[in-house]
């Protein structure tokens, strides 16, 4: 099998790429504007890479489709920060340049597996989340950190109804707060805004508080990456055509806890580190409102919890990694690099 993954260097695309090449004979065809996390792959022979942007390289971007057997577009603006200080060009590279790859998909009939994510369910008050049922709730045009939430809802709309229409092979997949090492780099943070979990591992790096925004009762339910992986594998496999045309959560709702225990968790984590157990000063964990931190066009969601028995169903995929442990393998990590 042949498989193009565009934003290849990003968080999930490296580690999809590294495991492909771990356990299958397959091909990866790979894309991104640079090549800093694929150190571990980047002369593997079955790795083939340019360094390129999907703006600019249609071209190599149209025959790639041509030529592979699924399609994987992972190149997306998904920071909060961002959806605030720049909600065009979130709607330009979310939506628009990725609609351009679903279309050729379409052209060239071509399989896409393709990245939603938990923030469409939005403002829904539901325990638990499912794919096929939980109404999707946005806030007011004014909060401008919606428009990323509206972009990816309105790509699974169009790629859903060109699937049952019979123009497109696809499988959605709605990841709930991935993490693991190499989440976000340290530039990044240092500007504050990477996600949450990269932005508290580095705070502790640097001494800088902790900001707990509108103190920190949100719920988030965190999911390690090898778990993730593992689910996205069973999808590319999709044995008996089980996931053709559905919407699959992958998360992992037994790892929820709120900003703040994260926060707490990932300090005391960080001060049990062996190089940093001897430090003489550890942040402080404040409180800040979400205007001040983000701007007034952010809102907030107090939980995102998913349903994951469809997953169950059709993968055979439970998540395995509790989520002090998977707070552990992504601070070590993360510490071991910088």
């Amino acid at each position: 099998m042949k498989i193009l993954i565009l934003g290849v260097n990003g968080f999930i695309g490296h580690h999809l790429t590294q495991r492909i090449l771990d356990t299958t004979d397959w091909n990866v065809y790979g894309m991104d504007l640079a090549f800093d996390r694929l150190d571990r792959v980047i002369q593997h022979p079955r790795f083939h890479f340019i360094e390129g942007d999907i703006s600019i390289n249609r071209e190599w971007i149209e025959y790639h489709i041509k030529k592979c057997d699924v399609i994987i577009p992972l190149v997306a603006i998904a920071t909060p920060k961002l959806y605030l200080t720049d909600p065009l060009g979130v709607f330009h590279l979310d939506f628009e340049m990725n609609l351009h790859i679903v279309k050729q998909c379409v052209k060239y009939n071509k399989r896409i597996v393709f990245p939603s994510t938990s923030e469409v369910y939005g403002a829904s008050l539901e325990p638990e989340f499912k794919e096929d049922e939980t109404f999707l709730v946005l806030g007011p045009i004014h909060k401008e950190r919606w428009i990323y939430a509206c972009c990816k809802q309105l790509l699974d709309r169009v790629i859903y109804a060109y699937g049952t229409h019979g123009h497109l092979k696809f499988t959605l997949f709605r990841p709930f707060n991935w993490i693991g090492p190499r989440l976000d780099s340290l530039d990044a943070a240092k500007e504050g805004s990477s996600r949450v979990v990269t932005q508290f591992i580095a705070e502790l790096l640097m001494k800088r508080p902790l900001s707990l925004v509108d103190g920190g009762s949100q719920k988030r339910c965190f999911t390690y990456v090898d778990d993730g992986i593992d689910a996205l594998m069973k999808i590319l496999e999709n044995k008996d055509d089980c996931c053709r045309n559905q919407i699959i959560n992958i998360g992992n709702p037994d790892n929820e806890c709120s900003i703040r225990e994260l926060a707490y968790l990932l300090k005391q984590i960080f001060m049990a580190h062996p190089k940093h157990r001897d430090d003489k000063v550890f942040s402080e964990i404040i409180e800040a409102s979400s205007d001040s931190y983000y701007g007034k066009g952010y809102q907030d969601i107090t939980t995102r919890k998913p349903n994951i028995e469809k997953a169950k169903r059709l993968l055979g995929w439970t998540p395995q990694i509790g989520l002090e442990e998977a707070l552990k393998n992504t601070v070590y990590a993360f510490l071991e690099e910088n």
